[in-house]
């Protein structure tokens, strides 16, 4: 829907869609992401606008519907839903200070509240005799009796502690802006596909290293404050952590701009939090305002290792021509010599890299198996598939190819 002369019938089915009420989960989701894509993608202003306008109508589209479909992390976080996870006390944090009341603990689901035990019989004096003497402690009924909050409990509670609890949080996304539909950076233009999408056959590895560098700016405080908080928003909506977006070193957040609406924001860790032997980055892009991906980074005396990663919804969008400039930023920023990419991310106990091919996307960007074994394995399937273009590698062959990680050597 997004080549030059479709953008007339990707605007006129837009406009319809937004005009018609739907009542089934797998139609509304299909709908939502066709728009979330759209919008990230969009191939005229008039399209972009169309897909805000459905995104921003989900708060009222899922009202009286089944919610448990929409739990899945493939969709989770869709405006007019819940989310519900005991996330890291620095994620809980960061929601309950800017979500209020909609941040709450999720006290159906915690099977193991006598764990609060420990720490609000001695905030709470009167609680702390049951707890002393009771074998089964109505915790919930103590924590609303004294009117608590998960603020007061996280203003109360050292993190190590908190994480240990193990409490589950319900995030009540609403209309709220973090949730998938809304969750924006706004940035000063837009960038819409004329034409068709760069497919692999678009990028060069080579090109893209001897291209000119890609312009990078450090964030002033406010600004790098929004872009942590729009990162925690658009990780939390996925159920996903990440070390970095946990311990951000908030004095040090960089925008890269990539080119065609992107930008990649990334940062290392806290000075407290930094490993002992390997340099961390993390980063999110956001594409025309819109939360894409993410990358991890660990990197050693030049080698380093990375993790590519990019949201379901937009796995068809230029994904090649994206890692491809994100090696190059990584190469231009911190010297990197040689990349790694290990064996989970090409499918080792990952089922979900071995249906997406992923072993193929990495290699056919030059990566090297570090296995010879392994290396023999891909001559032969690669001679296979000279002689005959339209085989493709059996699940069985891709769980091995997938055992050893892979390098690429600048």
């Amino acid at each position: 829907m997004v080549g030059g002369d479709r953008r007339g019938g990707a605007l006129e089915a837009m406009a319809r869609l937004a005009r018609k009420r739907l009542r089934k989960p797998q139609d509304l989701i299909a709908l939502h992401e066709s728009a979330l894509f759209l919008r990230a993608f969009p191939p005229s202003a008039s399209v972009a606008r169309i897909a805000d306008r459905i995104l921003f109508s989900f708060g009222d589209r899922m009202k009286g519907v089944d919610p448990d479909p929409f739990d899945d992390p493939a969709v989770s976080g869709i405006a007019g839903t819940a989310v519900s996870s005991n996330f890291s006390y620095e994620f809980a944090r960061s929601l309950a200070r800017r979500y209020g009341a909609a941040v709450s603990i999720d006290w159906e689901n915690f099977s193991r509240s006598d764990r609060l035990g420990a720490v609000l019989g001695p905030l709470l004096p009167q609680a702390q005799e049951d707890y002393a003497v009771e074998p089964h402690v109505d915790w919930r009924g103590w924590f609303e009796r004294s009117r608590c909050s998960l603020d007061w409990l996280l203003d109360h509670t050292d993190p190590r502690t908190y994480d240990l609890l193990e409490i589950p949080i319900r995030w009540d996304l609403g209309k709220s802006a973090g949730s998938r539909s809304r969750l924006r950076l706004e940035r000063s233009s837009r960038f819409y596909h004329r034409g068709p999408l760069l497919k692999r056959s678009d990028v060069s590895i080579e090109s893209e290293f001897a291209a000119p560098p890609i312009r990078v700016t450090r964030l002033g405080a406010h600004s790098a404050r929004g872009v942590l908080d729009a990162i925690v928003d658009a990780s939390a909506s996925r159920y996903r952590e990440l070390y970095g977006f946990l311990h951000p070193d908030a004095e040090r957040v960089y925008r890269a701009a990539l080119g065609r609406g992107v930008d990649l924001y990334f940062f290392g860790v806290s000075p407290k939090h930094r490993l002992p032997r390997r340099a961390y980055h993390s980063g999110m892009y956001f594409k025309n305002d819109v939360p894409i991906g993410y990358v991890e980074a660990m990197s050693l005396g030049g080698w380093m290792d990375i993790g590519f990663n990019l949201y379901y919804t937009f796995r068809d969008g230029e994904t090649a021509w994206l890692f491809a400039r994100i090696l190059k930023l990584l190469r231009q920023e911190l010297g990197v010599s040689c990349f790694s990419i290990d064996s989970y991310q090409l499918g080792q106990d990952n089922e979900e890299a071995i249906e997406s091919g992923a072993f193929w996307f990495y290699r056919k960007f030059g990566f090297e198996p570090a296995s010879e074994e392994i290396a023999r394995l891909v001559a032969r399937e690669e001679a296979k598939i000279a002689r005959r273009p339209s085989y493709r590698t059996p699940r069985t062959i891709l769980r091995k190819l997938a055992v050893a990680p892979l390098h690429l050597r600048l």
